[in-house]
């Protein structure tokens, strides 16, 4: 047997308002659940959200900086606002794992900061030298 979605709709009318709401929770988290999050992988290996170039942290660290979706959209314009907040709601059904992925990539970009800063030394020196340099 079939039943339509405006059967489906008349029963759920008929039920009470908390159950309504749980089953609405339930039917939002399911959705979300079987849709795949709008993230790839780049080749460094950082997740990039939607189409664009724009890096999950970035979305993640706003959101948790009080930023709305349409919020970060304004501030990063190549993002799709459907794509931010999919990278929300999996990063809030997916809190431990995102959490994790954040983690490691802040410290590869300490790293990276560490590595660069012992390659090009002091830069007080440079600045000192370049400041002489002016004043001659």
């Amino acid at each position: 047997m079939t039943t339509t979605v405006n059967e489906l709709l008349i029963a759920f009318d008929a039920l009470p308002p908390a159950d309504q709401q749980q089953v609405g929770a339930e039917i939002v988290r399911r959705s979300a659940a079987a849709e795949a999050p709008p993230l790839r992988e780049d080749v460094s290996g950082a997740l990039r959200v939607g189409g664009s170039r724009v890096l999950l942290e970035l979305v993640i660290r706003a959101f948790q900086d009080g930023a709305t979706p349409e919020t970060i959209v304004q501030r990063y314009s190549t993002l799709a606002l459907a794509d931010v907040y999919a990278a929300i709601a999996y990063y809030l059904h997916h809190r431990d794992e995102v959490e994790e992925y954040l983690a490691r990539r802040e410290q590869k970009a300490e790293e990276v900061r560490r590595r660069i800063e012992s390659e090009q030394g002091n830069l007080a020196d440079i600045r000192a030298r370049l400041l002489a340099r002016r004043q001659a």
